[in-house]
C-alpha cells in the first residue's frame, strides 16, 4: 500500500508541476529562439529570449486543446496538427487591448499565415515602430512618425557598398573590427557589408578603403512585392508611406484607390463581407464610403533594415496577434558551420 501511495503522490506532483509550467507559459513568460538575422545586432540568430505575456496582458488560448510544447504540428511529424481545429474560443485578452509603446520589441503571430488559427501561426519578432493612430513614413530606410523622426539610429543596420583600391580585403583586419557580415561583389574591389553605426566607423579605418555608401532604393521606385502590392503606391524598402496605422474606433474614407491599404483588415481580420461594383464599395451588402476599425493595429520592422521581412512587405499586425514583449536574452548559442559555441557575454542580457 505504501508503494502505491508513493507512486500516487509522485504522479500528483508531476501533474501539478506540468500544469504549473503550462499556466506559466500561457499567462506569464515564455522562451523563444531567434531564427533569423532580421533583428541583428539587437538580437542575434541563436539567442534564446524571454517574452513577458504580462506586459500587454495575457491572451487566452484560442485553440483550447493543443499538444503541450508543440506548435502547429506534432513532434516528429509534418502532417498531424498539434491542436484541435474545431474547438475555438473568441479572442480574449486580460486587461484589455495591448498597451504597446513605440520601439518595443514584440513577439506576435505572423498575420498573413491564414491556414492556421491565430495562436497557431508562426511566431515573429520585430520592433514596433508605429502604434495605433500613428502615421508612419519611411525615408532613406528610417522611420518618421507623424512627420517627426522617431527611430533608434544606434540599433539600425543597413547594407553598404564598400569600394577598395585592392582586390581583396585583409580578413584578419576585418575580424579585428568585427566586420564579418559581408562579401565580394562582381566587380573587383567592390564589396558589400551589413553595418550598424559602430561598424560604419570601423570599416572606414580599414586600410585602402576608398568609399562606403548605403544601398538605397530610389524614391518613387515601385516594388510590387511591397505592401499593399498596388501600383498606386510607389513604395519600396527605403521609401514607404505615409501610411495611417488604424486605431480602434477611428474611421477612414474608402475609395477604389485607398481600399488596398485596408482591404485585408476589413475582410480577413475584422471579418466583413466586402464587395466592389461599378467602382462603388459595399460592406455587408450596404453601400459605404467610410470604415470604422474594430481593433488596434501596429506596424513592425526589423532593425536589420535591408534584411527583414516585416510590415513593409505584408502590412499591419492586429492586436489579437500580439503575444508579448521581449524583456531579455537568457542564453545564446552561435550555430555556425564550423561548430556551435556559446556566447557567454549575451547570457541574461536585457534588450531595448
Amino acid at each position: 500500500m505504501k508503494k502505491k501511495s508513493t507512486i500516487k503522490e509522485w504522479a500528483k506532483a508531476i501533474l501539478l508541476a506540468f500544469i504549473t509550467i503550462i499556466l506559466f507559459r500561457v499567462f506569464f513568460f515564455e522562451a523563444f529562439t531567434i531564427p533569423s538575422a532580421s533583428m541583428e545586432k539587437t538580437l542575434l540568430t541563436g539567442d534564446y529570449i524571454l517574452v513577458s505575456k504580462l506586459s500587454y496582458g495575457p491572451r487566452i488560448p484560442i485553440t483550447l486543446f493543443s499538444f503541450p510544447f508543440a506548435h502547429q504540428r506534432l513532434p516528429f511529424t509534418e502532417r498531424t496538427k498539434s491542436y484541435l481545429d474545431w474547438i475555438r474560443i473568441p479572442y480574449i485578452r486580460l486587461f484589455g487591448s495591448p498597451d504597446i509603446d513605440r520601439n518595443d520589441i514584440v513577439v506576435f503571430n505572423f498575420p498573413i499565415e491564414d491556414d492556421y488559427p491565430i495562436d497557431q501561426k508562426t511566431y515573429y519578432i520585430k520592433r514596433c515602430v508605429a502604434i495605433a493612430g500613428d502615421t508612419i513614413e519611411i525615408r532613406t530606410g528610417q522611420v518618421y512618425i507623424n512627420g517627426k523622426y522617431n527611430d533608434l539610429p544606434e540599433k539600425l543596420q543597413f547594407t553598404y557598398k564598400v569600394v577598395s583600391d585592392t582586390v581583396y580585403l585583409n580578413s584578419d583586419t576585418l575580424t579585428k573590427y568585427g566586420l564579418v557580415n559581408g562579401g565580394n561583389m562582381r566587380k573587383d574591389g567592390e564589396f558589400w557589408f551589413t553595418l550598424n553605426l559602430e561598424d560604419l566607423e570601423n570599416i572606414k579605418k580599414v586600410p585602402r578603403i576608398k568609399s562606403v555608401e548605403p544601398f538605397l532604393e530610389n524614391k518613387g521606385h515601385y516594388n510590387d512585392y511591397m505592401f499593399p502590392a498596388n501600383e498606386h503606391f510607389l513604395w519600396n524598402v527605403d521609401f514607404f508611406g505615409p501610411l495611417y496605422v488604424p486605431k480602434k474606433g477611428d474611421s477612414v474614407k474608402l475609395s477604389i484607390d485607398s481600399l488596398p491599404l485596408y482591404e485585408r483588415i476589413i475582410k480577413t481580420y475584422e471579418k466583413n463581407d466586402l464587395r466592389i461594383s461599378n467602382d462603388s464599395i459595399f460592406l455587408n451588402n450596404k453601400y459605404t464610403t467610410h470604415y470604422t476599425f474594430k481593433m488596434n493595429y501596429f506596424f513592425m520592422m526589423g532593425d536589420n533594415r535591408h534584411n527583414s521581412a516585416d510590415s513593409r512587405f505584408w502590412g499591419f499586425v492586429p492586436e489579437d496577434h500580439v503575444v508579448g514583449k521581449t524583456v531579455g536574452v537568457i542564453m545564446s548559442i552561435n550555430k555556425a558551420e564550423e561548430g556551435n559555441h556559446i556566447r557567454w557575454n549575451r547570457w541574461f542580457k536585457g534588450v531595448n
